[in-house]
């Protein structure tokens, strides 16, 4: 070969540039912006192998071998990394930072004949240039053990899914499925529904007064016990027994407490709580959390910036700040809100005992990315997830809320002493609070934990008190609350059933298989998820039994550490599983859901329809099905007079499940509205009465008479008029 061929082949050799490999384009496009001209960024959309759809792909006997292929539609894209990884320079696998980063890692380098044992695994926790180019100088090989993780998830998911699934086919209905994690989830919500109607409510009573020191401002105060032991009142009679005897009495403060309390700023966001206050407080789904996270986390373009990676990894549950961030934030708290507000060294947080710790906290990957300087670049739910981070993160780093509290003990005595037999000795109780000093809550207040200002007057022991007013009050205990999206998510947590990247799609998943539906933003199971869950209770307790899944889970992190060898845990599961599906195959007969009938006629067949229960609850539905395939809406009367035209108001359901209140003869008559209609009429002007929810789940009675003077004051009027006015602009 001639010198000239072998210097042109060395340069075209040199030319080569590098491959680097992420899940999306988003991704690929805000890391090619950080990596120069020597780089090519390239996406895989994902997994690109994984185990058959059509058959169960797992060799038992041969040790739990999974049968891979690739995934059909993928085949392009296959064939075209294989050309770009065969004309580059070198490789590096830059899927996300977690197991299923990994496993997808692992599948690359099969399908493009790369060595596992190479330095071709690179990991980043925040798409930010610094991260990038760290990650570029410090590739390591691809971690087998947390592969093994992944796969064994992977597999014990697909045993329970493709053997028992078809055990549901034949005993309840066709098209069913079974999940190992999504059905202790519907078992959860089957127990507390169930807690819920077995409830039996009682009564009790409470007492409170309002009381004046000389000429100040009257406070409350809360009767506490009655000579010595705690106050409980069971009925009006005893209440009304008590008031007699309270304004019977003097009353004057026996002791005063003061003091100082602090109240610590909220750890940064983990994915569980993420989750749950952007439920709480934004109104997110889960699902809907971890997608517009993945947005912000990929790279939101910027302007003249271009694309920018906003938040660190979304999945993770660390606490964990590194050092930079935490020196930034002190720069920028101490810059905008003055030293008093930077602690002398930095908040450290404990993440729970069983947290993988693997990556950072959620938190923005730059402070000085301040919500209002890039809201323009984002849409509305971007930025309200943003915001919600950067300001928990900020608050993280922040000095503790400062409170003046004082509890005032108040005791009574007979005004006639001649009484003092008649008379028992009460004791009650006033609270006060009052911020000294703002601390974290300047950025970042948790809803639950809002305080407002308590303000009492001077007191001192011995001081005599004037009574202007007792108030008994009427309650009755009521029910645990069905679980909301937060709840939910929150005690999966707490009993460690799944982790907290799989939470959102465990929540779909049931709803999407008609074992849950969505009402009024709370989990209720339909009666095909009591018939699923009692099933399996009876005949697969380990598949529904909170302990053993979380036991399960554990191992799996076990796995991952390399303590755990993988086909021993899916033997261990396997043998006994398969077991138990061959006597419940023998012993369980069909099981029939009982239908109820309604009083509505088919328009097409005039058969009576029957209830049945789908996705977003409950719909009628021709008995005569297949061949009568005609359905209806349920409409719940709610006993409301439409204000337009006298006819009845019933409830409604969007096409996603949402519910609303319109016109029982829509469309002849328009009257719709998001607000639940009251039983009763205005005071005022006679309309009728709407209770507008906030996002929290607190409620506002008003009058749906726009010109009504008791809308005069009404805090929900200012969203009404918001609300009007958008209508209006559509």
């Amino acid at each position: 070969m001639s010198e000239t061929k072998v210097k042109k082949r060395t340069a075209r050799a040199s030319s080569k540039k590098k491959l680097v490999l992420v899940e999306s384009p988003t991704k690929a496009k805000t890391i090619e912006k950080y990596l120069g001209k020597d780089y090519v960024v390239a996406a895989s959309m994902g997994h690109l192998r994984d185990l058959p759809r059509s058959q169960f792909g797992i060799d038992v006997d041969n040790d739990f071998e999974p049968k891979y292929i690739n995934i059909r539609g993928k085949g392009d894209i296959i064939k075209a990394l294989k050309k770009q990884a065969k004309n580059s320079e070198k490789v590096f696998l830059a899927s996300d930072p977690d197991r299923e980063g990994e496993a997808i890692a692992w599948h690359l380098a099969h399908i493009l004949g790369i060595d596992d044992k190479s330095e071709c695994r690179i990991v980043f926790n925040e798409i930010t240039k610094g991260a990038i180019k760290e990650a570029i100088k410090h590739p390591r090989s691809i971690d087998i053990d947390r592969v093994d993780a992944q796969q064994t998830r992977r597999m014990l998911d697909r045993i329970v899914g493709y053997k028992l699934s078809p055990l549901l086919w034949h005993k309840i209905r066709k098209g069913l499925s079974a999940g190992r994690v999504q059905s202790v989830t519907v078992k959860l919500i089957c127990d507390r529904e169930k807690a819920i109607q077995a409830f039996v409510s009682e009564e009790y009573w409470t007492v409170g007064m309002k009381l004046r020191k000389d000429k100040s401002p009257m406070f409350d105060a809360e009767l506490t016990h009655i000579n010595g032991e705690k106050l409980q009142l069971a009925d009006e009679a005893s209440a009304e027994k008590v008031r007699q005897d309270m304004e019977a009495s003097s009353w004057q403060v026996s002791d005063v407490k003061r003091r100082q309390r602090a109240r610590k700023a909220f750890p940064p966001f983990t994915t569980s709580s993420l989750q749950q206050d952007a439920a709480r407080k934004l109104g997110f789904t889960s699902r809907k959390t971890m997608m517009v996270a993945q947005q912000l986390y990929e790279g939101i373009e910027l302007g003249k910036k271009g694309p920018l990676g906003l938040i660190t990894y979304m999945r993770t549950d660390s606490v964990r700040i590194s050092d930079q961030a935490q020196a930034e934030a002190k720069d920028y708290i101490v810059e905008r809100f003055g030293q008093e507000y930077a602690p002398k060294t930095p908040n450290v947080y404990q993440a729970g005992r069983k947290a993988q710790d693997a990556h950072e906290a959620i938190r923005p990957t730059s402070v000085a990315l301040l919500p209002e300087n890039i809201e323009k670049y984002l849409n509305k739910d971007q930025m309200k997830l943003y915001r919600l981070i950067w300001q928990r993160f900020l608050a993280s780093q922040m000095v503790p809320a400062v409170y003046d509290t004082i509890i005032a003990e108040l005791k009574s005595r007979p005004q006639d002493m001649g009484d003092a037999d008649a008379i028992p000795v009460m004791i009650a109780k006033a609270s006060g609070s009052q911020l000294k000093f703002p601390g974290y809550t300047a950025v970042y207040v948790e809803t639950e934990t809002r305080e407002k200002d308590v303000v009492l007057p001077d007191m001192e022991p011995e001081d005599v008190l004037k009574l202007a007013r007792v108030l008994p009050k009427q309650h009755f205990t009521e029910p645990p609350a069905r679980y909301n999206e937060a709840s939910l998510v929150k005690t999966l947590e707490e009993k460690e059933i799944g982790r907290p990247s799989t939470y959102a799609p465990i929540i779909e998943t049931i709803i999407a298989r008609g074992y849950v539906i969505r009402s009024q933003k709370h989990f209720q199971p339909t009666e095909l998820g009591f018939v699923v869950v009692d099933m399996l209770e009876e005949y697969f307790k380990d598949i529904v039994d909170e302990k053993f899944t979380a036991d399960l889970e554990n191992k799996l992190d076990m796995i991952a550490d390399g303590s755990v060898d993988k086909t021993s845990l899916l033997r261990e599961f396997y043998d006994p599983f398969i077991e138990t599906l061959e006597k419940a195959e023998e012993a369980i007969g069909h099981v029939e859901l009982s239908v109820e009938e309604s009083d509505v006629p088919c328009d097409i067949c005039g058969r009576m329809m029957v209830i049945r229960h789908g996705r977003y609850g409950k719909f009628l539905a021709c008995p005569g099905f297949p061949e009568c395939r005609n359905t209806k809406a349920i409409l719940k009367d709610t006993g409301v007079d439409c204000p337009n035209c006298g006819s009845h108001i019933v409830e409604r359901k969007t096409r996603k499940g949402k519910v609303f209140y319109g016109c029982e003869k829509y469309p002849d008559c328009s009257f719709v509205t998001w607000d639940t209609p009251q039983q009763k009429k205005c005071d005022k002007c006679g309309s009728i009465i709407m209770k507008y929810f906030y996002r929290n789940g607190r409620g506002v009675e008003y009058c749906y008479n726009d010109d009504c003077e008791s809308r005069i004051g009404n805090p929900v009027n200012k969203e009404l008029l918001k609300r009007k006015k958008k209508s209006e602009e559509k």
